[in-house]
């Protein structure tokens, strides 16, 4: 898959902005908040309905605006495709593909895969459990439509379930409604869970091999899946969890609460690795990531890389650069002496400075 370009119309610091990619290696670059990292996130806004950030699309409307456009052109194989999505204040957000209309955000998934790699993106192994979710989540969800659907139903499900904990006492008599909402809970959620086993151990044996790559060899990793309930006990979970979950006005059992857990020798390095193994892990983590979509679609994703490599030694940024030589790339950095002597192709070069982007000689 491939991203031809971008049209951007009041998005973040731009108010207009038009762009041409090359199928290999573009390279944004200029000093810290001129509006690179905006690039980016509007093809993966684009591309998946989401901003990396978690921004609401309010948010990402250029200030004194209603509403931004954004129009990404893109093909896969000898198909082309053209996506427009309308962001707007106060109202959802409209998405037409090759000119017709979608009716439901979730339609665009899966149309292209995209992997955005940020430093923040380098804690997530040392993070709280939420980071490692929203990272299964965001990868399944664009590579199965069926667990989106789960999804998208549990998390609804649960919300209407806690707001109804939160009203319990007022409203004593809404058992029954809690029992159908636990049974939408079970049913969504035994999916998900099933689906976040397989998913783990595809990608425990990929993550596996190259961080023991990254390490020369002197680690051996293990990545496992931490599930807060079997699927088959989701039900009785719930039953028995029912005056705590009144008292304490929350859902204290689901795959909301589950985890990936990373170790090496038996040491769980979310919380006693080194800064180096966590960083390393989450190396391996997105490079999986990228393996994953290769074997699963028969295609490759498009990379977005925000302003990784300064954050890397030389022998991981070395390892990255190597790694991704085959598929379009985009990234962010701040000067390009990081690719002085490492071999690396750069096909196409922009310099961005205060929201303006200047194609530039290589």
């Amino acid at each position: 898959m491939i991203v031809d370009s971008i049209k951007l119309d009041h998005f973040r610091n731009y108010d207009t902005l038009e762009l041409e990619f090359d199928s290999g290696t573009n390279l944004f670059y200029g000093d810290n908040a001129q509006g690179k990292t905006n690039i980016l996130e509007s093809v993966y806004l684009c591309g998946t309905t989401r901003s990396h950030r978690g921004s609401k699309d309010r948010e990402v409307i250029h200030f004194g605006e209603e509403e931004s456009h954004i129009c990404m052109r893109m093909h896969r194989g000898e198909i082309p495709y053209r996506i427009d999505m309308h962001l707007k204040k106060n109202r959802t957000k409209g998405i037409a593909i090759n000119g017709v209309p979608v009716r439901k955000a979730g339609e665009l998934i899966g149309l292209g895969n995209f992997v955005f790699f940020s430093p923040e993106d380098l804690n997530i192994i040392k993070n709280g459990p939420s980071e490692r979710r929203r990272f299964l989540d965001m990868e399944l969800c664009q590579l199965d439509k069926i667990y989106l659907y789960n999804l998208t139903n549990y998390n609804r499900t649960l919300a209407q379930r806690n707001k109804l904990l939160k009203d319990y006492n007022f409203y004593p008599e809404s058992g029954p409604m809690l029992d159908i909402l636990d049974e939408q809970l079970m049913q969504y959620g035994s999916v998900i869970i099933k689906r976040r086993q397989s998913f783990a151990d595809e990608i425990g044996g990929i993550f596996a091999e190259i961080h023991s790559r990254l390490s020369g060899g002197r680690e051996a990793p293990q990545l496992s899946y931490e599930k807060d309930t079997e699927p088959e006990l989701f039900a009785e979970r719930l039953r028995c969890n029912r005056e705590k979950d009144i008292r304490t006005k929350l859902t204290n059992a689901g795959p909301h609460r589950d985890d990936l857990c990373f170790s090496v020798g038996g040491v769980d390095i979310r919380r006693f690795g080194s800064q180096g193994q966590q960083r390393t892990a989450a190396l391996s983590l997105k490079l999986s990531e990228i393996e994953i979509v290769k074997k699963n679609v028969k295609d490759t994703p498009v990379l977005l890389l925000d302003d990784v490599l300064s954050e890397l030694d030389s022998s991981r940024q070395r390892y990255l650069l190597e790694s991704i030589h085959d598929i379009q790339t985009f990234i962010t950095c701040t000067g390009i002496d990081d690719f002085e002597g490492c071999h690396f192709k750069i096909n196409r070069l922009f310099r961005v400075v205060e929201g303006t982007v200047s194609k530039q000689q290589i």
